[in-house]
């Protein structure tokens, strides 16, 4: 516990108001996205004012914990850790690595006891979990690092440029994973980091845990996806992908798959949103990735790409934000992005383009979001460092002044 971290406000501060709740408290996200890490801050807040025989801390991915590895041996280490009526603070990593984890949560939080939890899939909050506990939990979704905190971690690191253009660069080339932010990696070292990441990914939190039988099937629907990245896509093309790859695959085992890495947040899924109509369309969705990296763990990283990742990168930044975030259709145009705040009450509206070389690539950009007739606001997001430009309420922006704005 005595490693150096760098804290994360965005999660640590919202869940830190939760310490003492009765609420059993459950963080969530892509491996390697920093739960632990978030785990450990929360820890070391509690550990600054109670005794450390209170605090009770177990990592599944442990070999000293391995052992534990049901409900009845994990209740049975816990309840041996408690020795008197003072309240305990039990820390539980990785727990679906525990069969039937739920009920022993469930019997534990009935003592005087205040448990955190971390998981890699969101599956964690299953119905059975949720018929135990009866509304007793409060969830918190982490993503891997922000630009502005990745930014603040090579600064804290030592390894930073101190030149924002620079600090963009190597973002968009290795991405968020917070790992990669605490030392110098060459681009094929961090690629081949992400690659492990992704590989464990796949295989603990989808093929194993969902006795994938198909696995080399799952590797082709992944490729699939990662190189498809910002383009609408349906089920129905995804299997004639397939056939044409010799993976013979019906639609329902493909939307499984599809579900599966959604639920491990290897994926998150853009659905399509009529705006006149203000209604979700059915067909041709868009998928991202739980990191921008993750594609250069099937494909390096290539000119015709940059488009799909620069979006990924947007689509994620709104994601943290608190956005639902949905592909926009307004007549036969195509929006990139329709963000809307989760009570409805407000809206953005996004393009994303590399450049504006073209006077074609500023109408097609610009125009679609100026026949837009509402208040809310409108970006046009770029690389372009040489555009600035605010029209009919359309503002044109660096991707790296509009990661960086306080309030979109």
């Amino acid at each position: 516990m005595n490693e150096k971290t760098i804290s994360r406000p965005l999660y640590v501060n919202e869940i830190k108001r939760f310490i003492d709740d009765p609420h059993i408290k459950i963080i969530t996200g892509l491996r390697r996205s920093g739960k632990t890490e978030c785990l450990k801050m929360v820890w070391a807040e509690i550990a600054a004012r109670v005794s450390a025989d209170h605090i009770i801390y177990i990592n599944f991915e442990d070999m000293d914990f391995e052992e534990i590895t049901t409900a009845k041996a994990l209740n049975a280490y816990v309840k041996a850790k408690i020795v008197d009526k003072n309240k305990y603070y039990i820390f539980l990593d990785e727990i679906q690595l525990v069969e039937d984890w739920e009920k022993s949560v469930n019997a534990l939080r009935l003592k005087n006891t205040d448990i955190y939890i971390t998981g890699s899939n969101s599956k964690i909050m299953s119905e059975e979990l949720a018929t135990l506990l009866g509304g007793r939990t409060v969830s918190f979704k982490m993503n891997t690092l922000s630009f502005a905190e990745f930014m603040e971690f090579r600064k804290q690191h030592r390894i930073s440029t101190k030149n924002i253009d620079s600090e963009l660069e190597q973002y968009i080339n290795i991405g968020g994973f917070p790992l990669l932010s605490v030392r110098s990696y060459t681009d094929n070292d961090a690629r081949k980091i992400v690659r492990d990441i992704n590989s464990t990914a796949l295989l603990r939190d989808v093929v194993v845990r969902y006795k994938i039988r198909q696995p080399q099937l799952l590797d082709k629907l992944t490729a699939f996806l990662y190189d498809n990245v910002g383009n609408l896509v349906s089920i129905r093309s995804i299997v004639q992908y397939l056939k044409s790859q010799g993976r013979g695959a019906d639609p329902e085992t493909v939307a499984n798959y599809i579900k599966y890495l959604e639920d491990a947040f290897i994926i998150k899924t853009a659905p399509r949103y009529d705006i006149k109509g203000k209604r979700l369309l059915e067909t041709n969705d868009k998928f991202y990735l739980g990191d921008h990296s993750l594609q250069y763990a099937v494909r390096n990283r290539r000119p015709d790409k940059v488009q799909g990742v620069l979006e990924n990168i947007v689509f994620l930044e709104l994601v943290r934000r608190g956005y639902n975030v949905y592909v926009g259709k307004f007549d036969d145009k195509e929006i990139d992005f329709v963000a809307e705040e989760q009570d409805g009450t407000r809206k953005i509206y996004i393009q994303v383009c590399l450049e504006f070389s073209h006077q074609d690539t500023y109408f097609r950009e610009f125009n679609p979001l100026k026949q837009i007739k509402d208040n809310y606001h409108k970006y046009v997001v770029t690389l372009d460092k040489n555009w600035r430009a605010d029209e009919d309420g359309v503002m044109g922006i660096h991707v790296k002044d509009f990661l960086l704005r306080d309030i979109l």
